[in-house]
């Protein structure tokens, strides 16, 4: 940690604070350091690097000020144009995978107190933007990106691609409930049989059915049980998700993003054949 950034954290902790690690988990390009205070208390830092990031903390710090049990407590913040958050330490807690029995179970309570929170008034973005990003269409436009990467053959994707467009645009994404909007293991742990989320940049109002089923892929693709398993009904959703990632996982990754892509494809290797299921299409080949 340079000498700036500790000038920063120590201005957001109000007290002298010993740098201890710094952690690369997640996929932003934040910087993020445990650290210690000078009271002996542990803290998780995440600082700002650019006018995106920094956009990004401001959104968190106020979802922070909800307290509530399905989030790290705010132990402190520092604005400015490099603003820094400052969370309590959940190195104790587990992250997975591996996903272990009551897991799963305890994200799907987290995720309906989080439905169940009315929304402040700094959740001003609708789920309902993503209707209007990548999907579908897009491969139709140019397939040669996303059958690069190998999970189906031109003709299936020919003959499928009507119905996951039509099920992509019309998926019930509109609603007010608060959503977390990036659900997976590396924005979530659990402790105490507590499941705590982090990362509450996109946070926004929808159906909160749409968080679950973003979620469902990477739980499957991580050695969880199956997004049928799970929440059958979230199948309204599947399409929706395997366009979106089949529209941009054969593209280079975003500079904001670098290791994304491969993520992003493990997802879409559980949610194509998920969608194709929830549609009655044959299977990917």
């Amino acid at each position: 940690m340079d000498a700036d950034l500790l000038a920063r954290v120590c201005e957001a902790a109000g007290q002298d604070v010993e740098p201890v690690a710094a952690v690369h988990r997640g996929y932003a390009h934040n910087a993020r350091w445990r650290v210690r205070l000078a009271d002996g208390t542990a803290a998780f830092a995440k600082a700002a690097v650019d006018e995106d990031t920094a956009a990004w903390l401001r959104i968190e710090r106020d979802l922070y000020e909800l307290r509530a049990p399905y989030m790290a407590e705010l132990l402190g913040w520092a604005d400015g144009d490099l603003p820094v958050l400052l969370l309590e330490d959940l190195a104790d807690a587990h992250w997975p995978p591996a996903w272990r029995a009551g897991d799963a179970e305890a994200v799907r309570d987290a995720l309906r107190l989080v439905a169940q929170t009315e929304p402040p008034a700094a959740v001003t973005l609708s789920a309902t933007f993503w209707l209007d990003q990548h999907n579908w269409p897009d491969v139709a436009e140019d397939p040669a990106p996303f059958l690069s990467v190998g999970l189906c053959g031109e003709a299936w994707l020919d003959a499928a691609l009507p119905a996951l467009a039509e099920a992509a645009r019309t998926a019930p994404v509109a609603g007010e409930s608060l959503l977390h909007l990036d659900v997976r293991s590396d924005n979530l742990c659990v402790r105490g049989g507590r499941a705590v989320l982090v990362d509450w940049n996109w946070a926004a109002r929808g159906n909160p059915l749409f968080d679950l089923a973003g979620w469902l892929p990477s739980l499957h693709a991580e050695g969880g049980p199956s997004p049928e398993e799970v929440a059958p009904e979230a199948g309204i959703f599947a399409a929706f998700f395997a366009g979106f990632w089949a529209s941009v996982v054969g593209l280079p990754p975003p500079a904001t993003a670098p290791r994304v892509r491969g993520v992003q494809l493990a997802q879409l290797r559980v949610a194509l054949p998920w969608a194709a299921r929830a549609l009655g299409l044959p299977a990917p080949s």
